[in-house]
């Protein structure tokens, strides 16, 4: 867990990048932290790993202040990915994804087995892409290069900042695609920094939007969407998409069955096809289960998450792919 307590950040100009704030990143989650540009998003960020720090305030990881650790170790104990990836161009891929691991003074063969898993996780084949230069990968198979290499030190802590921004649509939906099932997975503590509301929405376990150095909403992508706690997260939201979530909260769970996931990665709650999607995410929230397992009778449709119900009440209309 990550705490920020009433932090503030104040640069040598008088600018106040951060005004007294406090939140919590919970263990395990992917959080998203959102809001306009100079709004205080990745300055909150950097704090974590001490890239920047705190005028007034302390921020803690597992209730232990970061204040007097020593700034080298605590980033090479946190994984960080930026928009430019970073990939060193001289280095192979395998080169580039061990060097965290080469810092901590790992083993040479534990270091090459942990490459090699890494880039199967991702789907990149190490016989295949372990000895290529970034130069010879497209964008989005550099960005997860630049993912895997975060994680080589097995982090229990991640920091994101916009690192799709800069790629082309499509790779940009299967990457955010990819970090969700491999959160599922490896079930990091992440920070993800992003001006696109539809990317937070869509990837976040929880969503902290910002404006002027100050926090104005934490929740779920749904607590968001259905109870924006004033006009400026409504309108930072959007009309279109609460509407939109309002007009397919009446529709049924077995309409959207192409979109929801095959498999579940935690304890599942049955409900019927027949349900509507705002009576599922209330019979979600309040069960304690990770997943619903959507039936037809004694037929299994599919299961879905509280994340996969927001695609679906967020659609656009019928018939269009998510």
């Amino acid at each position: 867990m990550i705490r920020f307590e009433q932090v503030t950040k104040r640069f040598q100009d008088g600018t106040e990048a951060l005004k007294d704030v406090s939140v919590v990143f919970p263990t395990h989650k992917l959080t998203a932290v959102i809001g306009p540009s100079g709004c205080g998003k990745t300055t909150l960020m950097r704090m974590v790993n001490k890239l920047e720090t705190p005028t007034a305030g302390d921020i803690f990881i597992d209730e232990k202040s970061i204040t007097g650790l020593d700034e080298v170790q605590l980033r090479r104990s946190i994984g960080y990915v930026i928009q430019r990836i970073g990939l060193f161009p001289h280095m192979t891929i395998e080169d580039n994804v061990s060097l965290v691991p080469r810092l901590l003074e790992w083993p040479k063969d534990r270091t090459a087995k942990r490459v090699e898993e890494l880039l199967e996780l991702v789907g990149l084949e190490p016989e295949i892409y372990k000895e290529r230069y970034p130069l010879e990968l497209s964008g989005g198979q550099q960005q997860r290069v630049g993912v895997v290499r975060a994680l080589a030190g097995n982090p229990n802590i991640i920091l994101m900042d916009e690192p799709f921004s800069a790629l082309d649509p499509i790779s940009r939906e299967q990457l955010q695609d990819d970090l969700r099932n491999l959160q599922q997975e490896i079930q990091k503590t992440i920070v993800f920094v992003t001006h696109d509301m539809d990317e937070a929405l869509k990837i976040a376990d929880r969503v902290v939007v910002m404006r002027d150095g100050k926090i104005e909403q934490v929740g779920s992508p749904q607590e968001l969407i259905s109870e924006p706690a004033n006009e400026f997260v409504r309108s930072f939201i959007g009309p279109s998409r609460i509407n939109r979530q309002r007009s397919f909260g009446e529709r049924k769970l077995k309409e959207f069955i192409s979109i929801f996931t095959g498999e579940p990665m935690g304890d599942a709650l049955q409900v019927s096809g027949e349900t509507k999607i705002d009576d599922a995410f209330s019979k979600l929230e309040t069960s304690g289960h990770s997943y619903l397992r959507i039936v037809d009778g004694d037929r299994i449709l599919a299961y879905a998450s509280d994340r996969d119900l927001v695609k679906a009440a967020l659609r656009k209309e019928e018939g269009e792919k998510v």
